[in-house]
């Protein structure tokens, strides 16, 4: 397993042990799972945003610390915020990482995470020109989620 999932883990645990919410000090984390501070900044500004239902604050200084809230809305109201929250493109990494917090969040079901991702995946949309890729799985997940909305 690589480190930033070891590290993305270690805060979701934390997260369910806390109802949702934890306070983090960067150097003791990184110090206690073997990482460097810098690594526990990329998990949680790459897998820990708002489009992804968690609020992130930082506190800095001697005292410092980072509280990671996950944000509490019903399936719908999810939904429309991940819809919201996809631009024109979307790469296959991003699409990858936003089917698993719905999958961890019970938005959505194992079943449909897995036919998305095959629907969403470079094999599947190998016949697009590659520069347009990342438009139409973009166009095809926000298609499918408001069809899950309904």
């Amino acid at each position: 397993m690589r480190m930033s999932d070891l590290v993305a883990q270690y805060i979701l645990n934390m997260l369910e042990q806390q109802d949702g919410s934890a306070e983090i000090q960067r150097n003791e984390l990184a110090g206690s799972l073997g990482c460097v501070p810098s690594q526990i900044n990329y998990v949680i500004t790459s897998r820990f945003t708002p489009e992804q239902g968690y609020i992130v604050e930082s506190r800095r200084g001697g005292g410092g610390y980072i509280r990671i809230s996950r944000v509490k809305m019903d399936k719908g109201t999810a939904l429309m915020h991940i819809i919201n929250s996809v631009g024109a493109t979307l790469d296959k990494a991003t699409a990858e990482a936003m089917l698993h917090n719905m999958l961890q969040r019970d938005i959505l079901l194992l079943e449909t995470a897995k036919a998305m991702a095959a629907a969403l995946s470079d094999r599947t949309l190998r016949q697009v020109e590659q520069e347009k890729r990342d438009s139409v799985r973009a166009d095809l997940f926000k298609n499918m989620l408001l069809t899950l909305n309904t």
